[in-house]
This record gives C-alpha cells, sequence and structure tokens, in this order.
C-alpha cells in the first residue's frame, strides 16, 4: 500500500520511506529482544514466601497477603512495581495539593513520576489480569498507600505494603541506605516452585548521553507519545502530580 498524505512532498516521501524501513527494523528488534526474554533458562527460586499488607476483599479489614497468594488459578507470571511511595527525596516537584497525603512531608509523599506511571497502569491493569497477575508494592503503610489510591481515583491496580518484609531490598526496589526505587519485576510459577523471571535492569545500566534509562519505557504511554512528535521526549520538564 503506497501512502501519500495531503501537501506533502517528494522530500519528504522519500525520507519517510526510510524512516518507515528502520522502524520495521525497530519492531522486528523489540520481537526478537521479546523471544529472547520468553526463551531465558529459569531464574531464582524465590527465597521466602513473603508477606505483604493489603486491604481484604470487597474492602475488608487490612490482611497479610503471601506472595504464593498473588497467584491467581490458571495464571502463572506475575509483574511487581515498586512504588516509590515514600519519594524519599525533596526537589522542585510539589507532592499532592489537597486530600490527607498532602499533609505528609514532602519526602515521604508519593513520587510523582511513579504516580504518572500508575495513572496509565490502573486503566491496563483490568485488561492485564485477564491474562497475568499484576499488583504494586510500596514501602509506606497500607494506610497511607490506601488513602492515596482513593484521592488519586486509582480503581484497578492491587496495591500492597511492603513496610514489613525485604522484599524491596531482595529485588532491588530498595537500596542499602533504604533508598526507594521504581524496580519491575516479573515472576513465574512452576508448580511449588516461584521463580524470578526478569527484572527491569536497565534501571541500573549507563544511559547514553541524553537519554534517561528507560528502564519500563516500553510501557508507558506517555514518553511514547513525546517520542512520536517533532519536539520528541522533553528534556527540560517532568511528570507533576497536578498541572494548573
Amino acid at each position: 500500500m503506497q501512502i501519500t498524505f495531503p501537501g506533502e512532498s517528494a522530500e519528504y516521501r522519500a525520507a519517510r520511506e526510510r524512516l518507515l524501513r528502520r522502524e520495521i527494523e525497530l519492531r522486528r528488534a523489540m520481537e526478537a529482544v521479546a523471544g529472547a526474554r520468553r526463551e531465558l533458562p529459569p531464574g531464582g527460586a524465590v527465597p521466602e514466601d513473603y508477606v505483604f499488607h493489603g486491604a481484604g476483599p470487597g474492602g475488608a479489614a487490612a490482611t497479610n497477603v503471601r506472595l504464593s497468594e498473588l497467584f491467581a488459578a490458571r495464571k502463572d507470571s506475575l509483574v511487581i512495581y515498586n512504588f516509590m511511595f515514600p519519594r524519599g527525596y525533596g526537589g522542585p516537584r510539589p507532592g499532592p495539593t489537597s486530600g490527607k497525603t498532602a499533609l505528609l512531608p514532602l519526602q515521604d509523599g508519593p513520587c510523582p513520576s511513579c504516580v504518572t506511571l500508575l495513572d496509565q497502569l490502573d486503566g491496563a491493569a483490568e485488561h492485564a489480569s485477564q491474562r497475568i497477575n499484576f499488583a504494586v508494592v510500596a514501602k509506606t503503610s497500607l494506610p497511607r498507600l490506601l488513602t492515596f489510591a482513593e484521592e488519586r481515583g486509582w480503581r484497578h491496580l492491587q496495591l500492597l505494603s511492603s513496610a514489613g518484609n525485604a522484599y524491596n531490598r531482595d529485588y532491588f526496589g530498595e537500596d542499602a541506605q533504604g533508598w526507594q526505587t521504581p524496580m519491575l519485576n516479573v515472576f513465574h510459577r512452576e508448580g511449588e516452585t516461584i521463580r524470578h523471571f526478569w527484572g527491569a535492569e536497565l534501571t541500573y545500566a549507563p544511559a547514553d548521553p541524553g537519554q534517561d534509562h528507560r528502564s519500563v519505557g516500553t510501557l508507558e504511554p506517555l514518553w511514547n507519545l513525546f517520542d512520536l512528535t517533532r519536539e520528541g521526549r522533553p528534556v527540560d520538564w517532568d511528570e507533576q502530580l497536578s498541572y494548573e
């Protein structure tokens, strides 16, 4: 199919055809990387059945939730995102402007970049849950986590407090000093054994000059939308919890 948009020049069409060939190469490379990921040998067995703190069914009283209990029947993959809450830093980006979360010291509140990603994943979670298990863990207390989720309007995310276990430290969502990191890990259940399958290690890999690490960049519509524009990803802008 030959595409020609209204008013375009021959120069534009030639350049666009060259770019299209590169886009096809990129698509093939992404498929190849996904295939190589699926062919990874078995990862390490999870060292313990971590106990998280989560809300009970139907908004019932809080309850303990083991890692093994995050696997639903016939769904053997579990994706866990480490939400930086507390964010652990100050900086120019303000915290929430209303609600109980706004009363927290800035460093104890949620990370704006994590919140932006979770805003987007909240919409995807209901669809993803048809095939996989997905959960979000944070080091903050469960009441703070659930309060912020209500204030933010999240409806589909399974939110868990990891304040009482070593999961964040063991799976690189926290450093030796206790600073939180936006890590994403995938686990796979094989019979009675749960193994680590894949982690977003780009979080810790060197980035090329002028680029961020893009550890979960392919998941996030926002930054990929920017990539489609003439301006590209902004270098002097970052996500906020609210905009004027």
